[in-house]
């Protein structure tokens, strides 16, 4: 994806001859090859204020030019300097906004500087340019701010550089931290990638602590570099912690409220993008919102959140007395407000339950805790845009201008009694504002606030699909239908089931035989051949003659002594 135009190969197109009558021109760009250019990209990130990168002296004597991009996010560093006994070179980061460039010439020293109205530590590339010659010095950064200095005369006699060249601050005080990359000097690619493989501190690429760990930053949460690491900046969320996790919740009593009021540019530009709102002086006007908080209560009815404004228009999310949620949106071109109920469940139970209403002209989307998303619109006569947006309020209200009445009636006494937690509209979070005492917001609070973590994440495991859910499966098996297809799935399925379990059986009995031969094929009588008696008997020819009659037989016929 192409970001930044400096990046084409075509960086300018000039058209003349265009005042001709009838004339006509027409430019296009036809298909693109991406091919690289190894130089051009060739890159080195510093994650620490004592690192450079060191390279062998150049010699430059009538004219200089110098040429490199670099991110960062810090608002100080020296990025490249070129130190020697009475001729240097040296340029600088400083104060998030300036870039400084200082030449020696032995006995004269020149400084050129260039303030950006944007801020370089916004961790995108910028383009520096220096030219050196005998008539002028020049620097310029990103191809528009530039300023030019008259050099002194045969200045050029005297300026020689054959000391050694440093990326970063050879004293490691002021280093620079972020990246650089395509570094030219005098023509010359400096091969940055290959020196940072052996340079402590360095490392080749652009590979950041962002850029690897950016996904722990979350809900909405900026990943911010630093020196050895990375932290996330949680100013324009509704969450805090080191990773934009924690939950910023209150507990609210009887009658208290909290009012944002959006009186300054500064508090309408919290709104976020530019695009998503007209500014009109210093009030709003929206095309498009989204809204997010979370609560638990057991009180209804009660109003949890008020959006006001210097119109008739309004937004409003109340409780009804049976706890069910209901969305009130009067954006005029209505005679009523145009509501949306949320009749299926009832939310004042005490437990944690966020909401997202998010709006983008008459298309309205809203989700409650892990349920699906519903969309619904708003009607063709309604306008689409909420005017002179004015305040914000939780817990209750109390205005000054048109309100409507109904809503007064029904749902603003006594006033919201639980938590609300995480409350965010575009990029404003007005629930933070008022329990964090560092931050400067135009808000308010009435009653007694008190900080809590009441309003905890709610249910986040995902209803389990019909498929997969063995209740709906057992209903399906188990119910009985007349169809003629209902019946022969029912059918198929205890088939199926029937066979698996007789398989199973037939594998466990196997298995148990196998096992009871195993264990006892050893067990039993202890058989020898030895005769019986043996135990009484004189000899063993008389143990064999006792128990065997047979053999006794043969001795007695066969085995007879005769004495002469």
């Amino acid at each position: 994806m192409l970001v930044y135009k400096d990046h084409l190969p075509v960086n300018k197109v000039v058209v003349g001859d265009t005042s001709r009558a009838g004339s006509e021109g027409k430019l296009t760009v036809g298909p693109l090859k991406c091919q690289g250019d190894r130089n051009f990209w060739n890159a080195a990130s510093f994650i620490s204020p004592a690192s450079s990168l060191h390279f062998k002296s150049f010699r430059s004597e009538t004219s200089t030019d110098i040429s490199f991009y670099f991110k960062t996010s810090s608002n100080r560093g020296v990025l490249l300097e070129n130190l020697g006994a009475s001729n240097f070179l040296h340029i600088e980061i400083r104060g998030g906004s300036m870039v400084l460039l200082s030449f020696d010439f032995g006995r004269n020293q020149m400084e050129l500087t260039v303030h950006s109205p944007k801020p370089l530590n916004d961790d995108q590339w910028h383009r520096v340019e220096v030219e050196k010659n005998i008539k002028e010095a020049v620097l310029q950064l990103d191809g528009q701010y530039r300023e030019v200095k008259a050099t002194p005369p045969l200045g050029h006699t005297e300026l020689e550089f054959y000391s050694d060249l440093y990326i970063g601050a050879l004293s490691g005080q002021r280093g620079f931290l972020g990246c650089m990359r395509a570094l030219k000097i005098n023509g010359i690619f400096f091969n940055l990638e290959e020196r940072a493989k052996v340079t402590p501190g360095v490392k080749p690429g652009c590979q950041g602590h962002c850029s690897s760990y950016n996904m722990h930053c979350r809900n909405g949460g900026k990943c911010v570099e630093q020196y050895n690491g990375y932290s996330c900046d949680c100013s324009l969320s509704a969450y805090d912690g080191p990773f934009c996790t924690d939950d910023v919740g209150g507990y609210f009593e009887a009658g208290t409220l909290v009012r944002y009021d959006f009186l300054t540019d500064h508090g309408a530009s919290l709104l976020g993008d530019p695009r998503s709102f007209l500014d009109v002086g210093n009030l709003v006007n929206l095309t498009q919102e989204e809204l997010v908080f979370s609560f638990s209560t057991y009180s209804a009815p009660s109003i949890l959140m008020y959006i006001s404004s210097r119109s008739q228009d309004y937004m409003a999310v109340v409780l009804r007395s049976n706890g069910s949620l209901q969305v009130r949106y009067s954006l005029g071109g209505l005679a009523e407000p145009y509501t949306i109920d949320i009749d299926h469940r009832n939310m004042a139970n005490g437990q944690p339950h966020t909401v997202n209403i998010t709006r983008n002209l008459r298309k309205i989307q809203l989700q409650l805790d892990h349920y699906t998303t519903s969309t619904y619109m708003l009607p063709e006569a309604s306008d689409t845009q909420f005017n002179l947006v004015k305040s914000i309020f939780l817990g209750k209200v109390f205005e000054t201008g048109q309100i409507d009445p109904i809503l007064i009636e029904r749902y603003n006494s006594p006033g919201f009694v639980g938590c609300l937690s995480r409350v965010q509209l575009n990029n404003v979070a007005p629930l933070k504002a008022a329990l964090r005492s560092g931050m400067k917001a135009p808000v308010s609070i009435h009653g007694i606030l008190v900080q809590s973590n009441c309003g905890a994440s709610p249910l986040t495991i995902p209803p389990i699909q019909p498929a997969n859910d063995i209740w709906q499966i057992d209903a399906a098996l188990f119910s009985f239908k007349d169809e003629k297809t209902g019946a022969d799935a029912v059918h198929h399925n205890f088939a199926v089931i029937g066979g698996t379990i007789s398989l199973v059986i037939l594998s466990v009995l196997c298995i148990l035989v196998f096992v009871i031969r195993h264990m006892f094929r050893h067990k039993g009588s202890y058989h020898t051949n030895e005769a019986k008696g043996a135990e009484s008997a004189n000899c063993a020819d008389a143990a064999i003659i006792v128990n065997d009659p047979a053999f006794t037989e043969t001795i007695d016929e066969s085995k007879k002594e005769w004495f002469i």
